[in-house]
């Protein structure tokens, strides 16, 4: 998988407010060494920083991705004094495409909520446009496996060391709304709800889509999971619409923009970077599409909705006006998380 620089402009795709990702928040609290031999399937702590507002980040060594990563935890109300015995109820939020796992709290302040204050809140990064998928590299596996990183490696490692519980829902944006319907879908009984702000949630419906913004970011597109045509299984095998039948009693919220332009969009809101072959030339997209890639979602998640009805998933739905901007996913975070708590009672 190639690895583009910080700066490079490929990483505004997907989150068109948040152009680079966060580094290790050194400087947030003081850094200090794990135990010796501190691990959890796989992933290893190599550093815990503590900061104010509850924030705890760590940097562990994972074998899925085969490189240091990080994961934040917004930590319970007297989390300090009562772990590891107590265990709390878990929200596992999952970053886009940029992986940026830093936003939830710095762009969205959801450590202020006091709705969270007895809930373990699981922020892991991703790697660029990672897909919360355990990539299928022609057949030969390996690095980078988001999917067994965020399932396999944190949240076995949460519990072990910092008081989670069995009781878990999922959120995320973008590529992250794919993977929390992905995951629900994929892992039965692991997660009570989840939510999707903007996600990507139907794949099949767009592989053109997913082509155009791969090559755009100079990955190979068909490392992810094939070919669409000769490996449709993988494909099937991950996408929201072809595992409906398994959200069957589950709480579903799906939200998304159309694509225009919206309530929380400057008026001088430009459109989004242009990505060659993200438009189909058989279905152009209107001359008001500021957001190409909102309305994409807008298709696949309106897609998704009824398919999701009929399996007796318990779905709600907001879509809106509005581009593919954090400042709807802040919102439809807040309208949705009361759905979420009560899935935790």
């Amino acid at each position: 998988m190639t690895v583009l620089p910080p700066d490079d402009p490929g990483r505004r795709l997907l989150l068109r407010g948040a152009l680079a990702l966060a580094a290790v928040a050194g400087g947030a609290g003081q850094a200090v060494a794990s135990p010796a031999g501190a691990s959890g399937s796989g992933v290893e702590v190599i550093q815990e920083a503590y900061s104010g507002q509850r924030i705890v980040d760590l940097v562990v060594e994972s074998a899925a991705l085969g490189h240091p990563a990080e994961v934040r935890l917004l930590t319970p109300e007297g989390w300090h004094a009562r772990r590891p015995a107590h265990r709390w109820p878990v929200l596992l939020l999952l970053p886009g495409g940029d992986g940026d796992h830093l936003a939830w709290t710095r762009d969205y302040e959801i450590q202020s909520l006091t709705e969270l204050r007895h809930t373990l809140v699981v922020m892991p990064q991703m790697p660029l446009f990672g897909f919360c998928t355990d990539w299928w590299n022609h057949g030969g596996g390996g690095p980078p496996a988001v999917e067994s990183f965020h399932l396999r490696e944190v949240l076995p490692l949460v519990e072990r060391r910092y008081g989670a519980g069995s009781r878990r829902v999922v959120a995320g944006q973008s590529q992250g709304g794919f993977g929390a319907l992905s995951y629900t879908a994929r892992h039965r009984r692991m997660f009570r709800a989840a939510a999707s702000y903007s996600g990507y949630v139907h794949p099949l419906g767009h592989p053109h889509a997913v082509k155009a913004a791969m090559d755009y970011l100079g990955l190979e597109w068909t490392a992810l999971w094939g070919d669409p045509v000769h490996q449709r299984a993988i494909w099937e095998a991950h996408d929201p619409v072809h595992l409906a039948h398994r959200l069957t009693g589950i709480p579903v919220r799906l939200s998304c923009g159309d694509g225009r332009l919206g309530p929380l969009d400057p008026p001088d809101t430009q459109p989004d970077e242009h990505i060659p072959g993200l438009e189909d030339p058989d279905a152009p997209f209107p001359p008001d599409i500021l957001s190409p890639t909102e309305a994409i979602m807008r298709e696949e998640n309106e897609a998704l909705a009824p398919v999701l009805r009929a399996a007796s998933a318990r779905v709600t739905t907001r879509f809106h006006p509005g581009t593919h901007d954090p400042a709807y996913w802040s919102r439809e975070f807040h309208a949705s998380l009361p759905m979420l708590l009560r899935a935790l009672a």
